[in-house]
């Protein structure tokens, strides 16, 4: 049964008008026409029935439409930027993998053909079931501590996967911690609370050489890709950021960014990063030089996220209170 009413349509988090937005990035003029499109493209390819489109969101080159087909409710995602297809269809294989693997991801539905990426119409788009669950709420320990459990399992799944030795991107290098940290440290950082830095730089001097190697990790593990029910982890979206990086620079910088969804930014506090740890140590235990490192990236990315100028959300208080008795 079809809407009466188009779909709605929204940006993801520009602030640029969406109509405009999408003739531009997408070709399209209207959402009644990016409809139409996904009816003909789902029937040709998936030989899915679509019976309405209820909303279209915006998000740089990419664009996800939430359906209601015949086979439930589902998500196309597609992209307008041809140097991405390729890296695309190896985080879809890759996701495929991780569903058969056990774990809580939003894996592609194969085309007719078997394809779980599929180029049309100058776009590269997957299909995937709609979850059922909210965003991760970091004001529920049992949900962040359940976020630690699952980017604990994803790193020892993602460190034994098929893709974990193929280049995520031609694009990347990988710099070491150190260098990266060092470089940061060098650059002129007015806005940034001086203690804070004096700390991170002894911090630093006296961190041990990391005796873990680098591997393939999710990338954007936070609050907005993380969806709950109850006190469980039932949905881990969004691997087009997967990188290789040693596996605490991702449980620091997720621990730091839990919170983040699409707008307004903001820190949580140390509780929070020790309920993640904890969760995450019950699958995948720090070894000392790790658990040394944590400190650092911790306080590295916090520090990284205070803005010039007007600090709504609080980053140098947070950073700040990172650093007493340091």
């Amino acid at each position: 049964m079809e809407c009466d009413r188009g779909p709605r349509l929204e940006m993801l988090w520009e602030s640029c008008d969406p109509q405009q937005t999408l003739a531009q990035r997408f070709g399209f003029a209207d959402a009644d026409a990016v409809e139409g499109w996904l009816r003909v493209t789902l029937a040709t390819y998936w030989d899915v029935t679509v019976e309405s489109c209820e909303r279209i969101v915006i998000s740089d080159h990419n664009a996800l439409a939430w359906l209601t087909t015949a086979s439930g409710s589902l998500i196309a995602k597609w992209s307008a930027a041809p140097e991405l297809f390729p890296r695309l269809s190896r985080v879809a294989r890759l996701t495929q993998w991780l569903d058969g693997q056990g774990l809580p991801v939003s894996a592609p539905l194969p085309s007719l053909d078997g394809a779980v990426q599929v180029e049309v119409d100058g776009a590269s788009m997957a299909l995937q079931h709609v979850i059922d669950g909210d965003m991760l709420d970091v004001g529920d320990p049992q949900q962040v501590r359940a976020a630690g459990v699952a980017l604990g399992e994803l790193h020892q799944a993602l460190g034994r996967s098929p893709a974990a030795e193929e280049p995520v991107s031609q694009r990347e290098t990988f710099v070491p911690m150190m260098s990266r940290i060092a470089r940061w440290l060098e650059s002129e950082q007015p806005h940034v609370p001086k203690p804070a830095q004096q700390a991170l730089r002894r911090l630093v001097g006296s961190a041990p050489v990391l005796d873990d190697v680098p591997q393939l990790l999710h990338g954007d593990f936070r609050s907005a890709n993380v969806l709950c029910s109850g006190s469980s982890v039932v949905g881990v979206l969004d691997f087009e950021e997967v990188r290789f990086d040693h596996c605490v620079d991702e449980l620091a910088r997720s621990a730091v960014l839990l919170g983040t969804r699409f707008h307004d930014w903001g820190p949580v506090s140390p509780e929070v990063h020790a309920q993640f740890l904890a969760g995450y140590e019950t699958v995948r235990y720090l070894s000392p030089s790790e658990q040394h490192w944590w400190d650092v990236l911790v306080l590295w990315y916090t520090l990284a996220f205070v803005p010039v100028g007007h600090d709504p959300t609080g980053w140098a208080e947070s950073a700040r209170n990172l650093t007493v008795g340091r």
